[in-house]
């Protein structure tokens, strides 16, 4: 027998021993109760940071102090209906679980498939998932099961096509071809930080565009290569389940008929919401706003709009195949659905008690805040100094899943710093976004860290968080490497980031006595 190479070895290694986790559920009520000592520990040592936008003075505050404790069990109903995946999550599914179980998903992907030359299968779900960004966190849940399903239809293991989704969702972060509301939403959190500095400056919202472009065409073959030479050899060959339909058996004309009437569904409800976006009047255009950020209404009801999309193309393809009868099958299958986000829901209640406990207790804004001060400290040159805070939004996204919760803590103390040192917000910004494109994918605190292993679990039944964990750890490492390259060179180089945003911050002549010479 040939010798596995040493990294698979180290990879089966740490799979065995992720395996031996508890189930994410209670690896958080683990983490909640060190959390809970943590916080008493800290509070009473004083443990402590400066508001770089006020001026307070922010304590670590014990969880089991009486304010929290009343929290915690007056708003627990509030806490979990208010964790933003959980909704996001099921509007969702409740239309694509029907899309799925009428067979409107299998015949989509057996179609496209029938087109797609195999070599290039990954590729395009790489960049499915780069520009799933522009659907907010809906990439998620709607093209990781569908890229499963595109591998098994070219007969390649699933769990692969799932990871690479995966990878390329959560590197849209930085890698991407064009600006969407991710733009809008990072950036637009970088503008109060920037005005500490100078009260002018406003944010540009393709400002970190040529940066992304960039990162995108770096992620493509990064995450290509990973999947063809590390993921899919470790995984083996994938031998169907006998009870499962062949993925790659040609449409019959009655499934041809309805795939199309189905598309012509979909394309209404495009059209419907572009309208609502273009028309005179238009309720998804908020005209109070100037620039891009007139647009977030928009961007902020595709969850919905994808939620319309699959059920319309879903009931008009049951109908169709005969699989929707009477209103009585769509109940039926819409409740499937939901049935099968049960255990989602049970971790979603663990997750954003973990999240929100984390949030009372100040850790984690005093962490950020510590972390930006030691990096300000080093004494680095620019290019370092931009790859150091890529690496220390990568070491919190094993404490902080949310990029944008990251941002909001580290933004109003390393933007004010670099503008200091002579760097533009928006290289900033672009540093930040690296660093958290990279690990959230490996880390099991990731919010959808728990519905990803359900997807792999359909196809590999007892697929483990360990399992997970190796998989993406190749993706993590690889994808982090390159974006270190990409910041350290840019910066370096001084490339433009986007249009009228450079690398180097020049203040007005009312602020330029702020900056060092």
């Amino acid at each position: 027998m040939t010798a596995k190479p040493i990294l698979h070895r180290a990879l089966d290694a740490i799979e065995r021993l992720g395996d031996r986790l508890p189930d994410p559920v209670f690896i958080f009520a683990w983490i909640v109760g060190a959390l809970v000592l943590a916080s008493v520990i800290c509070a009473w040592a004083g443990v402590s940071a400066i508001n770089p936008v006020d001026g307070t003075l922010l304590r670590a505050q014990s969880l089991l102090a009486p304010d929290n404790i009343r929290t915690l069990l007056v708003e627990m109903p509030k806490t979990l209906t208010g964790f933003a995946p959980l909704g996001y999550v099921l509007l969702i599914m409740l239309g694509a679980g029907i899309a799925e179980r009428v067979g409107l998903l299998s015949a989509a992907i057996r179609a496209m498939m029938s087109r797609t030359p195999h070599r290039l299968v990954t590729p395009v779900v790489i960049f499915l998932g780069l520009i799933a960004n522009h659907a907010a966190d809906t990439g998620f849940v709607i093209l990781l099961p569908l890229a499963g399903a595109a591998f098994a239809a070219v007969g390649r293991h699933p769990v692969a096509g799932i990871a690479a989704a995966f990878a390329g969702v959560v590197g849209s972060f930085a890698g991407n071809p064009l600006p969407g509301q991710f733009d809008a939403l990072i950036l637009g959190l970088s503008e109060p930080a920037a005005r500490l500095i100078d009260p002018t400056w406003t944010a540009n919202l393709v400002g970190n565009w040529y940066f992304t472009a960039a990162g995108a065409l770096v992620f493509i073959p990064v995450a290509w290569w990973v999947t063809a030479n590390v993921v899919e050899p470790r995984l083996g060959p994938w031998t169907p389940p006998a009870d499962l339909p062949p993925q790659d058996a040609p449409l019959s004309p009655q499934e041809r008929r309805a795939l199309r009437w189905s598309g012509v569904a979909v394309l209404s409800v495009m059209i419907l919401w572009a309208a609502l976006a273009l028309m005179p009047g238009a309720p998804l255009v908020d005209d109070s706003l100037e620039g891009p950020g007139r647009w977030t209404p928009f961007f902020r009801s595709l969850v919905a709009g994808f939620f319309v999309l699959f059920l319309a193309g879903g009931l008009t393809y049951g109908r169709l195949t005969r699989q929707i009868r009477s209103d009585r099958d769509v109940v039926r299958l819409a409740s499937e659905s939901m049935a099968s986000m049960a255990p989602y829901i049970v971790l979603a209640f663990a997750a954003a008690h973990f999240i929100a406990m984390f949030t009372w207790s100040n850790l984690g804004v005093i962490i950020a805040i510590n972390g930006a001060e030691a990096v300000r400290a080093s004494g680095l040159p620019i290019p370092v100094l931009l790859m150091a805070i890529v690496v220390l939004t990568a070491g919190l996204d094993m404490l902080i899943g949310s990029a944008s919760a990251k941002w909001a803590a580290l933004a109003p103390v390393l933007v004010p710093m670099l503008m200091l040192l002579g760097v533009s917000p928006e290289m900033t910004t672009a540093a930040y976004r690296m660093g958290d494109s990279s690990v959230n994918m490996a880390s099991p605190l990731m919010p959808y860290f728990a519905l990803v292993l359900g997807f792999c679990q359909r196809w590999r039944p007892g697929f483990g968080v360990g399992g997970l964990i190796s998989a993406m750890l190749p993706y993590s490492a690889a994808m982090m490497s390159a974006g270190l390259i990409l910041v350290g060179l840019w910066s370096a180089l001084e490339l433009p980031l986007g249009p009228q945003a450079d690398v180097h911050y020049s203040p007005p002549e009312a602020t330029s006595s702020l900056v060092p010479s």
